[in-house]
């Protein structure tokens, strides 16, 4: 009895807790976004690509709160995880040492590398909790759907799309795999959440939402540099290369359009601290 009093008070103390955290997060990389803008990259317009990753951090950082706060992970698709390490694991393999899609700007000189670093050391410390210390909050059952298909297919289709920014085609078809991973590797987290009867938490859905945002940022600047991006085409005048990277930032924010919706509606009327609860059909 005296266990279960403990474990409810807990709880109580976990759900004042997180309402603190989440605007406490925000604030701090409005700040930090700020100081990078105009300390480091004096405002030049290709910083939005550093304040991108940056807002995908803060995804990660409220996904980890949110496991930390309640001491489980049983709101969390380990698959999805898996696929975003894989993504991060890409695409540093081309930005720590060559220069093709990086920010022209300073923050692309070091901190676009170390937020994204910082980014998969999250990610990697989730999937330890997730498969060694807190594998019996795990819903497993849950989290069924195969994602080597998923995987295989990004790294095909970067082979074939690739750009040819680095001038060494290993390195952008990792680069471009990582970008198709990224994309797709919300798909588990969704699924898992349409098998779990459709009820998103604060923190998730604020971490699916920051995904998205990160996308739109990371989209509009890929539009802005489209005459940039360079590939070997296939057609003389088919540039396939930056319409294969804008239709996959299309595809991100098609994939979150039903979420979006109840994501905003949520915010409006619940505040931060909201509880969405999704019509299944809509998320599979």
């Amino acid at each position: 009895m005296l266990g279960a009093m403990a474990a409810h008070q807990k709880k109580n103390d976990d759900s004042k807790t997180q309402p603190l955290m989440i605007p406490a997060a925000y604030g701090s990389f409005v700040l930090g976004g700020l100081a990078v803008y105009h300390f480091i990259a004096n405002g030049e317009f290709s910083v939005i690509m550093t304040i991108a990753v940056m807002i995908q951090c803060l995804a990660f950082v409220l996904l980890t709160m949110k496991s930390l706060a309640e001491g489980s992970v049983s709101d969390i698709s380990a698959k999805c995880l898996v696929l975003e390490a894989l993504s991060f694991c890409c695409r540093l393999s081309s930005t720590t040492w060559l220069n093709g899609y990086l920010p022209v700007d300073a923050s692309g000189d070091f901190i676009y590398q170390a937020v994204e670093f910082c980014s998969l050391l999250l990610v990697l410390w989730l999937l330890h909790r997730i498969y060694v210390t807190h594998s019996s909050t795990y819903r497993q059952d849950a989290d069924s759907l195969p994602v080597l298909p998923i995987a295989a297919g990004c790294f095909i289709a970067a082979a074939i799309l690739h750009a040819d920014m680095n001038s060494r085609p290993l390195f952008d078809t990792l680069w471009m795999t990582g970008l198709f991973l990224s994309v797709v590797s919300v798909l588990p987290q969704l699924w898992f959440i349409s098998k779990t009867g459709g009820v998103v938490q604060a923190c998730t859905g604020h971490y699916i939402a920051m995904l998205a945002v990160s996308r739109a940022l990371s989209g509009v600047f890929m539009w802005h540099a489209r005459h940039d991006i360079i590939c070997k085409p296939w057609m003389d005048g088919m540039n396939h290369a930056i319409w294969a990277i804008l239709f996959a930032h299309a595809l991100h924010l098609i994939l979150l359009g039903d979420f979006g919706y109840y994501y905003i509606k949520a915010v409006m009327q619940q505040g931060l601290s909201f509880k969405i609860e999704l019509p299944c059909a809509d998320m599979v």
